[in-house]
C-alpha cells in the first residue's frame, strides 16, 4: 500500500511530465494516492483551466484522467509485486490510448475528485478506469491502456 503519492517516488529524470511531474514547475502536479485498490487524487480547477465561463477545458480534464490513470498503473504494478516505489528497477508505464467521455460541462469552481481502479492487467498492459466528480456528480470517464517500458542504456522503450 502506498500512503505518500505514487509520483513522489518517481526518478528525477521521470519527474518532468506537465502533468504529473513534480520537477515541471509549469505542471499540474498530478497525486496519485493508491489504497490497494483505488488510485485518489484531488485538484482545484484556476480560473485560467476555463473552456467558456465557470466550465473546466476538456483538455484539462484528459490530461487529469491521463496521468492519474497512468500514476494508478504505476502504484497497481508495484502493489502487485509486492514492493515498494523506492525500490529498483523503478515501474514506468506510458499512455497507450486514453477515451475519454464527457458526461455533463465540469464546473470550474469546485474541487474536482478523480478514482481510478485497475480493470485489467496483463504481462505488460494495464487498463483502468477512471472517473472525474465535481460536486457528487459524475461529469467525465476514461479509460486508459497503460504500457509497461522498459528501461535501456539509450532511454525508455515501450514493449
Amino acid at each position: 500500500m502506498i500512503i505518500d503519492a505514487v509520483q513522489d517516488y518517481y526518478s528525477r529524470d521521470h519527474a518532468i511530465c506537465y502533468g504529473c511531474g513534480r520537477n515541471n514547475v509549469n505542471g499540474l502536479h498530478i497525486r496519485t494516492r493508491w489504497d490497494g485498490k483505488e488510485g485518489l487524487f484531488r485538484f482545484w480547477p484556476k480560473p485560467y483551466h476555463t473552456a467558456f465561463p465557470g466550465v473546466v477545458y476538456g483538455g484539462l480534464i484528459a490530461s487529469l484522467i491521463d496521468c492519474h490513470s497512468i500514476g494508478t498503473c504505476i502504484a497497481a504494478a508495484y502493489d502487485a509485486e509486492g514492493r515498494s516505489p523506492q525500490s529498483q528497477p523503478e515501474i514506468t508505464f506510458v499512455t497507450g490510448t486514453l477515451n475519454v467521455t464527457y458526461l455533463e460541462p465540469t464546473p470550474i469552481d469546485q474541487e474536482l475528485v478523480l478514482r481510478a481502479r485497475v480493470k485489467a492487467r496483463y504481462d505488460r498492459k494495464t487498463i483502468v478506469l477512471c472517473s472525474l466528480w465535481a460536486g457528487g456528480k459524475e461529469c467525465a470517464r476514461g479509460e486508459v491502456v497503460g504500457v509497461r517500458v522498459l528501461p535501456q542504456k539509450s532511454g525508455l522503450k515501450a514493449s
